[in-house]
């Protein structure tokens, strides 16, 4: 069963303090990709919604609205947890405006949007997350190393400092990633 994406937002405080609430919801929405990519089934129950300002997840967005609402990250497994280092490892040091631009220019937001009005909202549908973060938004098929690799590569990128400073950009982002895949051989 998945977690709930308020443990998820939990967790993801936990590892980025300050975190501010629009970088909340883009990493929420890197977070459910590359889980759905790599695990086959979401990370967190809630679905996604393309707004203006890219992906959110309405309801937990609803709930914060007076202030954070604490999850329990106690249930969240190996799994879970590697899902969230990753995606800390690989867009922490960007800005939430950075990370809008960027979901922005993926096919599960730029799809979910061609249906939706200004200002209104359209679940971001999941069969076209699971296809851009299985070859464009992760690791390209040509070159992407096996589930074990993977798993190892989630393992190892919760044990890697974050490097606060200038954020990533995309050339950027799949350079570190290459990087990450050379360091497991």
């Amino acid at each position: 069963m998945p977690a709930s994406a308020h443990d998820i937002a939990t967790e993801l405080r936990r590892r980025l303090p300050g975190l501010p609430v629009k970088k909340l919801h883009k990493l929420l929405y890197y977070c459910q990709g590359h889980h759905l990519a790599v695990h086959g089934e979401p990370l967190f129950a809630e679905t996604l919604e393309a707004w203006d300002m890219g992906p959110v997840v309405a309801e937990l967005w609803r709930a914060e609205k007076p202030g954070p609402v604490r999850g329990d990250t106690s249930q969240l497994g190996e799994a879970e947890l590697n899902t969230v280092a990753y995606t800390v490892y690989r867009y922490g040091t960007n800005t939430g405006m950075d990370l809008e631009r960027l979901s922005h220019t993926e096919p599960p937001w730029q799809e979910a949007n061609r249906n939706r009005r200004p200002g209104g909202a359209v679940p971001l549908d999941r069969k076209v997350m699971v296809e851009f973060f299985k070859t464009n938004g992760g690791v390209p098929d040509e070159t992407a190393p096996n589930r074990p690799a993977i798993h190892r590569m989630l393992r190892e990128a919760a044990e890697r400092p974050i490097e606060h400073g200038k954020p990533l950009n995309r050339r950027e982002m799949s350079a570190a990633l290459a990087e990450v895949r050379v360091d497991l051989g």
